[in-house]
């Protein structure tokens, strides 16, 4: 399929290239496929790779962006918000209630609290999640348990949503693209911008799987790189302006502990005044996140000791009974925030709004900022900027009306119901094939009955079945092991990284995908790798350690 892809883009003419395939390159592809566009997304690793898969995994209107004044952004993301929860993907986000607790000689005191609270409910623009309600002590430890009851003046409890796998947002974007046009190539890095006359003409490409470089022609450029943006633009005549002034953002995994919360909880960290969150996540609780400007390697994005032990420290404060040490950090994660260029101040004071800056070169534009919950907002501008720059008249967009492809079906609860009653697998393979893929769960178990090998599980922590693997890679753009289990089945976000499931999955690869013993072995040893940068503490059992075949 790859080298098919490769053969047509080398004789074709593109109205765009994306340059970026996080879940806003892939929003855009998808617009701008489903509007009649020539387009072809690149990205020099997988979908949703980068900042996608380093997310707080949160669908929210950005209650503390009102302390900043940014009223258009939370309304904006508040209507976004509703429309992927109740539209375009109710099999991947949910609502997800949130516990603000309040603490006698707190700089956000009650009434500070509830203003805000009446505030983010009257910009919602919708009512189908329930307005906030002002708790009391009591109450509060209803929600979470183990709260710090010391000086607790009471909570304040709202609705948001959790897109519990932000990867398969990103994915499944890709993949509607994809089956309405588009071409989608993956470890495909951009090389350099084909400039000629003051205007973009496409980009030249390096396929970094196959070898060799490659031309695609195009009239537009959509340089939506995230972090990576200024690297696109390195070298070219719109190069030189610094755009992107990313921070860094980390979390921390651990178990679920006493007194762990049944609400997410959104605190201020004693330490420096900075909002956190502990969130209940993938039967874990996911904490963070910090907020650091970054100046490192971008393709290598790890957590610092401090951040790990400012968390840790921050969440034993809020919820004493946690008793965390660095041993109990199943796991870490962080990414970089595109975020515009600020030479000075406070991090959380920089906008996270969207920009999309034009160049000096015609045709040529790159997408500063942006967050999960507007990326569809963010595509629909960008496809219109698009239709022109090409001198059309954008017709009407209709991704707020269409549901992804694992949403495509009439009653999506009835659908669950209907699957489970007729699924011959475990009760917990059957849940997660609806999690993860929502009806298109029907596919893998299509997949999974026609052979015995592919019913069997592959993790037992997850229920997730050898079927999910071959799927991955034959229809999901998988590359590698690291694409099939971080961001396709989504195995490599368990306790273990998916190291469990992980020698299981290249023997799978083996029998139904034609792999030798040398491509097998060397994808094992390469994810091994990849996961070091998630730093499982010392000592944590490291399964998957046996022969392949």
């Amino acid at each position: 399929m790859r080298e098919r892809v490769l053969q047509e883009i080398s004789g074709e003419s593109f109205d765009a290239v994306v340059v970026g395939a996080g879940v806003n390159g892939c929003g855009v592809a998808r617009d701008a496929a489903m509007r009649g566009l020539r387009v072809l997304l690149l990205d020099k690793g997988d979908l949703a790779a980068g900042t996608t898969a380093s997310s707080t995994r949160l669908i929210h209107g950005g209650l503390r962006y009102l302390e900043h004044g940014e009223v258009g952004l939370v309304r904006e993301s508040l209507r976004e918000r509703e429309t992927l929860l109740r539209k375009v993907a109710p099999h991947l986000i949910r609502p997800l209630p949130l516990l603000v607790p309040v603490y006698a000689g707190r700089r956000r005191g009650r009434l500070t609290i509830r203003a805000g609270m009446l505030a983010y409910d009257l910009l919602s623009s919708s009512k189908s999640l329930p307005r906030h309600r002002m708790l009391s002590p009591s109450e509060a430890l209803g929600h979470a348990p183990g709260l710090n009851s010391e000086g607790l003046r009471g909570a304040a409890l709202f609705y948001d949503a959790q897109a519990e796998y932000a990867e398969r947002l990103a994915v499944e974007n890709a993949l509607d693209a994809r089956a309405r046009g588009a071409h989608v190539l993956t470890y495909a890095r951009v090389e350099r911008l084909m400039v000629e006359g003051g205007a973009v003409r496409g980009v030249v490409f390096k396929d970094l799987l196959g070898g060799g470089t490659q031309e695609a022609r195009a009239a537009v450029v959509l340089n939506a790189a995230g972090p990576w943006v200024d690297e696109v633009l390195e070298g070219s005549p719109a190069g030189g302006e610094k755009l992107i002034g990313g921070t860094k953002g980390s979390h921390v995994v651990v178990r679920a502990f006493k007194g762990a919360p049944r609400a997410a909880v959104y605190a201020e960290a004693a330490e420096d005044g900075r909002p956190f969150f502990v969130v209940p996540w993938d039967e874990k609780l996911l904490i963070g996140t910090t907020d650091e400007r970054y100046v490192g390697d971008l393709d290598r994005v790890e957590a610092d000791e401090s951040e790990v032990e400012y968390l840790v420290r921050e969440t034993n404060r809020v919820l004493p009974s946690a008793r965390l040490t660095r041993a109990d950090v199943l796991y870490t994660y962080s990414g970089v925030r595109p975020l515009p260029y600020v030479a000075e101040g406070r991090e959380g004071g920089i906008t996270r709004r969207h920009f999309i800056r034009p160049a000096s070169v015609r045709g040529l534009f790159s997408i500063v900022g942006g967050k999960l919950t507007t990326y569809r907002a963010l595509a629909e501008g960008a496809v219109d900027l698009i239709f022109r720059a090409l001198g059309r008249n954008p017709p009407p967009c209709e991704t707020a009306d269409v549901p992804l492809p694992g949403a495509a079906v009439e009653d999506f609860e009835q659908f669950k119901h209907d699957f489970a009653a007729r699924s011959t697998l475990p009760p917990v393979s059957t849940a997660r094939l609806l999690k993860v893929y929502g009806a298109r769960a029907s596919e893998v178990l299509r997949l999974a009955q026609t052979d015995a090998e592919l019913s069997q599980v592959i993790s037992e922590e997850t229920g997730s079945i050898g079927a999910e693997v071959v799927h991955a890679f034959r229809e999901e753009l998988a590359e590698t092991l690291a694409d099939c289990l971080m961001r396709r089945t989504m195995v490599g976000l368990n306790s273990e990284l998916g190291l469990d499931a992980l020698d299981g999955a290249a023997r799978l690869a083996q029998k139904f995908l034609g792999w030798d013993e040398g491509r097998a072995s060397g994808e094992v040893e390469a994810y091994r790798k990849y996961v070091e940068r998630f730093k499982p503490p010392a000592g944590a059992p490291v399964r998957g350690g046996g022969s392949l075949t």
